[in-house]
């Protein structure tokens, strides 16, 4: 969008500085100077959005589904993965936004990957409590903030 917007401002500009230039050139003929590259605008800045600890936990949660659930062979297991690439993709606008949402899925996953190897009753009542709580953000999040 600045990008856009300096373009556009540069090509307004440029038949007027054509025109100085010609105007000039006929009076005296200054040094020519070889063009300097603009150098890219600079990314947009990292501002955290107001919803941003709760879209963390929301992807700590995920992560840990995505290994519960696959440990415990649910039926639904490959739509956890799935769920956090579709967040990534609305969310991760920057890279350090998207490195802190896969970083907070990749915690909620090793931590229950360190802890268990066999599918047990706790690891399905943990399956039930973050399906539980996760609803509850998400329902937050979309009520507050939209989507």
């Amino acid at each position: 969008m600045r990008r856009a917007r300096v373009l556009a401002l540069l090509v307004t500009l440029l038949p007027v500085a054509a025109g100085d230039a010609l105007a000039q050139g006929r009076a005296r003929a200054p040094a020519a100077k070889p063009a300097e590259k603009e150098a890219p605008p600079p990314p947009p800045p990292d501002v955290p959005a107001p919803y941003d600890k709760d879209l963390l936990r929301l992807s700590e949660i995920i992560g840990a589904l995505s290994f519960l659930r696959e440990l415990c062979g649910q039926a639904d297991a490959a739509e956890w993965p799935a769920r956090m690439k579709a967040l990534l993709d609305a969310e991760g606008t920057t890279a350090g936004r998207r490195d802190r949402l896969a970083g907070a899925y990749n915690r909620g996953f090793r931590g229950y990957a360190i802890t268990y190897r066999i599918c047990t009753p706790s690891a399905r009542e943990a399956a039930t409590r973050y399906i539980a709580e996760g609803e509850r953000l998400s329902v937050a999040l979309a009520g507050r903030f939209g989507g």
